[in-house]
């Protein structure tokens, strides 16, 4: 490798507003991406956890319903149902925080649903921080590691509401069982309805070969801040969406490590068992390149609003920043 960085030939500004983004929660991605459903399959059903209104699966509910079955607070009795349901011939989606759907019902996904690789969709909502002032029991940033962990299912962490609504629709058309995380609070939106979405396949959102920033969720608008402001000084960054966690996209992220010398992750998760090990895991078998992750550092969550709990834990543009400059200078000692 090179031990100096290479820039590359400034790129076009990103397709969003990053100073003032347009901001719609991701949840009601999911609730219009239900109906979207609904309108079309007929094997479609949702099953929710006494969160009819938090999850938006109420927009379902009102249209269909005798599709929707409000299971009440029984996290895992509603996966055994959804399940159930599945092995029938119908396409069961169902609703709880992230916290209960990943952690509490952690057996029934992985031996009811994923050993018996049933095509059951889990809509994991208020995942990572964004459910804030409900402070550290709900805030599930751990659900990455469990979910992808486990063997037939997929993991998917849409990183706006646009993103969101696609994923749901085509989480229905796999065979196979899904998790799809999804937060509270309005992100920015850095998508749109003509944007391609493919299951287990990676986008470039902004093209750079001096470093990539690989980031899902939420984060993607926040490496795409980081990478503006890093193009300021003379460095352009690629900025990855990973959306899909599993399978995971290994031909794009092999080609951004060979093409870009440099990786810095960010997530909305705790730095073990997520994107980050995720991309690592890949790289080290590809293309051994630095790599710097930007993550919640092995700490439970804690109640505040959603942007002063991610300035708190250290997943915020600034964060990338300073993880782009040091991985930089790992890359320049090679």
């Amino acid at each position: 490798m090179s031990g100096t960085t290479k820039t590359a030939a400034p790129v076009p500004p990103a397709p969003v507003n990053l100073a003032k983004p347009e901001m719609k929660r991701t949840r009601e991605g999911f609730g219009h991406g239900l109906v979207d459903l609904g309108e079309r399959r007929k094997d479609v059903v949702v099953l929710v956890g006494d969160l009819t209104g938090s999850t938006n699966v109420n927009l379902f509910a009102e249209r269909f319903p005798d599709r929707f079955v409000e299971v009440g607070i029984a996290e895992q009795n509603m996966m055994c149902i959804a399940a159930g349901l599945a092995a029938t011939g119908k396409i069961p989606f169902l609703a709880t925080y992230g916290a209960f759907a990943s952690c509490r019902s952690a057996d029934q996904m992985r031996v009811t649903v994923a050993y018996t690789d049933l095509p059951v969709k889990i809509g994991g909502a208020h995942g990572g921080i964004s459910v804030g002032p409900d402070g550290a029991t709900h805030q599930a940033m751990e659900e990455i590691a469990i979910v992808r962990s486990i063997p037939n299912m997929k993991m998917v962490v849409p990183c706006d509401y646009w993103e969101t609504r696609k994923a749901t629709v085509a989480l229905a058309d796999d065979p196979h069982p899904n998790y799809i995380r999804f937060g509270r609070e309005p992100v920015p939106v850095v998508t749109g309805p003509d944007t391609l979405f493919t299951l287990g396949k990676a986008n470039v959102v902004r093209e750079g070969s001096d470093l990539a920033i690989i980031a899902c969720g939420v984060m993607v608008y926040e490496a795409l801040v980081a990478a503006e402001e890093l193009s300021d000084r003379g460095i352009q960054a690629r900025v990855l969406n990973v959306h899909t966690l599993k399978p995971l996209d290994r031909d794009q992220v092999a080609r951004a490590a060979r093409e870009c010398g440099a990786i810095v992750t960010a997530e909305e998760h705790q730095i073990h068992g997520g994107l980050g090990g995720a991309i690592a895991e890949a790289v080290v078998q590809s293309y051994p390149v630095p790599i710097e992750f930007v993550a919640v550092h092995d700490r439970f969550g804690r109640s505040g609003k959603q942007d002063e709990l991610m300035a708190a834990f250290g997943i915020k543009a600034p964060d990338v920043v300073r993880a782009a400059e040091r991985v930089l200078a790992r890359k320049r000692a090679r």
